[in-house]
């Protein structure tokens, strides 16, 4: 028998779009509950270190494991080990540990999602929702931009830019990449600076922006340390949740926004999902779904810029500023590639090795095509989910990350890198040096061998028209077959978008906070 009070609406995940939907349909008068796996706390209690432009702080600070999920763990390719793949812990999810980057999808993104059978999910049924979203301090006042909404949006002068910014951006300006002061505008391509969302050099977290200020709502209730187990079904409709210590909570509509590895490791542990990876697990099947199927990360190569203490990036520098957007031309729409400075290289940050002269850039693969997996281990909501990015294993990514990491190669050569490094650069990458003068095999190894992630996953529980076969939920983010049940979050992503993730979670919790009020 029910005892506890029933809500409106249970969302599952007080992350990037978690944080947004709930408090959109909380100030739209529906009483809802947001459930939280890690720590609720108010702003005032996220310590300094996590606020930083320089995740160096962060990553060397005492109370990681307050704020990051340790256990979480990722294959990048079948020739790499599984090592931590980064998801935050707590109120705010993973916009208090990423890499404070507020930069757009192309609009061709959201057009080509609306054409895949996302109907309601075109550029311009979105827009408003990017619009309502951000309070851009440069491009406010344009049309499709926003000065007036939770997340404040700036971008750093290129006199502040750190020394790898700068020499990325002279090189790839002197290489015949144009400059765009704006890479959120329609048709933005090119060197930028990263649109950033901090205040006054200080990270601005879902949890500052949306929950902060909704902390004494009548209409808003956060319960933190909630580790949801499964769903509660009444036939075909949703009616709770269940938590991992036996806690039960009902409401009329539950969503589910608690990331792409998390969402849909609760819809298979509910019974929802591959019927052959339930049954091995002794779950009983609800539904033969591809949930967890369709994984997607940016995968990156990254090349190392032995910094001069002059050029070295101090502890409250930020990490990156400039970004460079461009097009292959060796698979259908633009933008599909993208270069980026590391100041102080997040590989080394997270490794033994931490030199403060470890600078970096990368250059990712923005349009991807690989797809991975996130699978159960068992049925304990306690025990982290297998998760295999796949990387590489589409030719159309392998071959062009080969044709950007030359790119990139040309682009260290030029004489404004040489003024900011210590050693030969080539040196201290000697064996990505001998895979570029090797035969074309031995680079494949090497990337294979070491590329990384982006944390930038996605599709999981990919939406899409109902009657395809690779569709987790329809464009009004239902689950097929059930009721009163939704997915919200990147993992509904077709495909992960030409962009960091971040901001277009968040659209995804605006615009389907409208839908669902």
């Amino acid at each position: 028998m029910r005892t506890q009070q029933r809500h409106g609406v249970i969302v599952v995940g007080a992350g990037s779009s978690g944080a947004a939907l709930a408090a959109r349909i909380a100030e739209r008068g529906q009483n809802v509950l947001l459930l939280e796996a890690g720590r609720n706390f108010t702003a005032s209690e996220l310590p300094e270190e996590w606020r930083s432009p320089n995740p160096l702080t962060a990553i060397l600070s005492t109370n990681v494991a307050d704020f990051l999920w340790e256990d979480h763990l990722a294959s990048r390719t079948e020739a790499q080990e599984p090592s931590l793949y980064w998801r935050g812990k707590g109120v705010g999810g993973s916009s208090i540990i990423n890499g404070q980057i507020a930069i757009r999808p192309p609009v061709e993104d959201f057009d080509e999602w609306a054409g895949a059978g996302c109907t309601g999910w075109s550029a311009a049924d979105v827009l408003a929702s990017f619009v309502a979203l951000e309070s851009d301090t440069e491009f406010g006042d344009a049309d499709y931009h926003g000065q007036s909404g939770p997340i404040p949006i700036y971008r750093a002068p290129v006199e502040a830019w750190g020394a790898v910014d700068r020499s990325l951006r002279e090189a790839a300006l002197a290489s015949g990449y144009a400059w765009a002061p704006d890479v959120n505008a329609p048709g933005a391509t090119g060197v930028s600076p990263y649109p950033i969302n901090s205040m006054n050099h200080r990270r601005i977290s879902c949890n500052d922006a949306y929950l902060e200020p909704l902390r004494h709502s009548t209409q808003l209730t956060i319960r933190g340390n909630s580790l949801v187990d499964q769903i509660l079904f009444e036939g075909a409709r949703a009616v709770g949740v269940q938590l991992d210590d036996g806690q039960s909570f009902y409401a009329d509509r539950i969503v589910l926004s608690a990331g792409a590895t998390s969402s849909p490791s609760i819809l298979l542990r509910s019974g929802i999902g591959p019927a052959s990876e339930l049954e091995a697990l002794d779950i009983d099947v609800r539904a033969d779904l591809p949930v967890g199927r369709a994984l997607q990360d940016h995968p990156m190569a990254v090349i190392g810029v032995p910094l001069t203490a002059a050029a070295s990036a101090g502890p409250s520098d930020r990490h990156t500023n400039c970004c460079v957007r461009y097009t292959s031309g060796l698979v259908p729409g633009g933008n599909d590639m993208m270069m980026v400075a590391l100041n102080q290289n997040a590989l080394a940050m997270a490794s033994a090795d931490i030199r403060a002269g470890a600078g970096a850039v990368g250059v990712f693969v923005n349009r991807t095509y690989s797809r991975g997996s996130v699978r159960l281990q068992s049925s304990d909501p306690a025990r982290q989910p297998l998760v295999a990015l796949n990387m590489l294993s589409d030719g159309r990514d392998l071959d062009r990350l080969i044709t950007g990491i030359r790119a990139l190669s040309e682009i260290v050569d030029h004489e404004a890198f040489e003024q900011i490094t210590d050693d030969d650069l080539w040196r201290i990458n000697g064996a990505l040096r001998d895979a570029l003068n090797g035969p074309e095999n031995g680079l494949h190894q090497y990337l294979r061998q070491h590329v990384v992630d982006t944390q930038h996953a996605s599709s999981t529980c990919r939406m899409g028209d109902p009657n395809e076969e690779d569709t987790v939920v329809d464009p009004e983010c239902r689950v097929l077959g059930f009721e009163g049940l939704h997915v919200v979050d990147a993992s509904i992503f077709p495909f992960v978008p030409r962009a960091n993730t971040h901001l277009a979670c968040v659209m995804a919790g605006e615009h389907m906070a409208k839908k669902l009020s």
